[in-house]
């Protein structure tokens, strides 16, 4: 990559001239020299300076934000051209909503650590949005999602695994205790405890109230799964979500399936991408996420013991 712009990320993301040296192992006159020429080529002014700080001006978060883009795509170039001659090693940056990346995800990294040791993977986790924005801007290798965003038609996207969807509540609620069928009302006038807009959990909810024709009278909003848990545990409301997520409140009898008509409901996990070559590391990655999907499309006996 260009040695001003690798110059320019630094001082951008040190907020400081002399730590932007140091850690580029350049003296500051030098490091003053590459933003200098680096504003003289795009004929404007990208950083404020004071006494105090240096900071980004407007020009500066557009060239910054394009700067980190172009060094991702060099990595990415220069790990492309490196695994055509050695075995699958190096970094491996995965990105993965919550879902799959709290309660899927690390079992499927441990068993590649223990048959690609050489693979160094970092593990992004967000919802939905959040990780196509990732891989879309080049900050991710792969990113592991359910639902959808309108960031798909840009990138390479595939569709690996199944997801059920269940509406759970506390052992104590009374849904979980009515005898009689349970009905539309009574859900619209309980309180529901959702993840945030963006989530492909939350996504599956908002089917699922147009697909029963109800508007909640109350829903909370939470950006935690284990929040959710806890909220419904205590007897605060009910939730719609992944069987993945619950397994062990079920199998303890934490938490219990409230049954209505149209759950459980199915849903899709897909792998982004955005790039039509593939380093060794992540082919080998995808390849043990079709090759391993027993991990995720285990029998319920098996998830509920």
């Amino acid at each position: 990559m260009d040695q001003q712009l690798r110059v320019f990320i630094t001082v951008a993301e040190k907020k400081n001239f002399s730590r932007a040296a140091e850690e580029l192992h350049m003296t500051q006159p030098a490091v003053s020299q590459y933003i200098r020429a680096l504003e003289e080529d795009f004929n404007v002014r990208l950083l404020e300076r004071s006494n105090k700080y240096v900071r980004l001006n407007k020009a500066g978060e557009i060239v910054y934000h394009h700067a980190k883009e172009i060094a991702g795509l060099h990595s990415r170039m220069n790990l492309l051209v490196d695994d055509l001659v050695n075995k699958a090693s190096g970094p491996l940056s995965i990105g993965a909503s919550y879902t799959f990346g709290e309660y899927v995800l690390p079992h499927i990294i441990a068993k590649m650590k223990d048959i690609y040791p050489e693979v160094k993977p970092a593990v992004v986790i967000g919802n939905t949005a959040e990780i196509a924005h990732s891989v879309l801007r080049h900050q991710l290798d792969v990113g592991i999602v359910e639902g959808h965003s309108n960031q798909d038609e840009h990138l390479s996207t595939k569709e690996f695994a199944k997801d059920t969807m269940i509406l759970v509540a506390a052992s104590h609620h009374p849904l979980v205790k009515q005898k009689t069928e349970i009905q539309i009302k009574d859900l619209e006038n309980e309180t529901w405890i959702l993840r945030e807009k963006g989530s492909g959990t939350r996504e599956a909810a908002e089917k699922l109230f147009h697909q029963l024709d109800i508007s909640p009278k109350e829903i909370m909003n939470f950006g935690s799964t284990q929040a959710i848990k806890e909220m419904i545990e205590a007897g605060s409301g009910v939730s719609l979500l992944s069987e993945w997520a619950v397994q062990k409140e079920l199998r303890n009898g934490d938490l219990k399936t409230v049954d209505i008509k149209g759950l459980p409901l199915a849903r899709n996990f897909f792998i982004l991408t955005n790039s039509p070559f593939q380093t060794k590391a992540l082919k080998v990655f995808v390849d043990m996420l079709h090759k391993e999907k027993e991990l995720t499309e285990f029998s319920k006996a098996d998830r509920l013991g």
